[in-house]
């Protein structure tokens, strides 16, 4: 075989492919098989970004945030809430979440008021109120959320009602849960968006809860 036939045959195979490809997706069309987008987020039944929580009560807390004041979930009743967990001298997944957050409320403008944002400490050996009003000034949040902290009498509890796995290591800690609770205001979880959360999925959620 010349190389002249051989050119010729690939073109005729490459046309017949392209032919066939150009039929299957026909023919997807034609029985309304949805298309498959690998990057998106599976929304919950409510149309919210992240895994559907079934708008069960979220668990109560009671705890002192950066400034030393007293914080329950209750005070926050008629607002949407962000809850996540993480600590101070976290090197990575922490501070990026946190600026994802700052991002969104500085996105939402004035309704950031309307919103409450809470991050619970996973670390009471090395967190403290001042760490916390300090990791809250680096990342610009300490005007739009309270950074909770305690002892680990106190945090336990609400780590294990939050299903937050973390393990305390002889200074320090070893690993934790990096996820974000989103809560209605009527204080219902409603979705949970792990550290893979976008800025927007985060903003449309909040929005969302807003008009309910």
């Amino acid at each position: 075989m010349n190389w002249r036939l051989a050119s010729r045959l690939s073109v005729i195979t490459l046309a017949l492919l392209v032919i066939l490809i150009v039929a299957v997706l026909g023919l997807r069309n034609a029985t309304g098989a949805p298309a498959t987008d690998l990057n998106s987020t599976p929304a919950t039944s409510s149309g919210l970004q992240g895994t559907d929580l079934g708008g069960v009560p979220a668990p109560a807390f009671s705890l002192h945030d950066q400034f030393g004041k007293l914080v329950t979930l209750s005070q926050f009743a008629g607002k949407p809430v962000v809850l996540t967990f993480m600590y101070t001298h976290c090197p990575d997944v922490c501070p990026i979440m946190a600026e994802r957050i700052h991002s969104v409320m500085v996105s939402l403008g004035a309704d950031a008021q309307r919103v409450a944002v809470v991050a619970i400490s996973v670390d009471p050996r090395g967190d403290s109120v001042a760490s916390a009003l300090s990791f809250s000034q680096v990342h610009h949040m300490v005007n739009y959320w309270h950074f909770l902290v305690g002892t680990q009498d106190e945090l336990a509890p609400v780590w294990t009602k939050y299903a937050i796995d973390s393990q305390p290591a002889a200074a320090t800690v070893s690993m934790h849960t990096a996820i974000l609770y989103v809560i209605d205001k009527q204080g219902r979880e409603r979705a949970l968006l792990d550290q893979d959360l976008t800025t927007a999925q985060m903003t449309g959620d909040l929005q969302a809860l807003l008009k309910e």
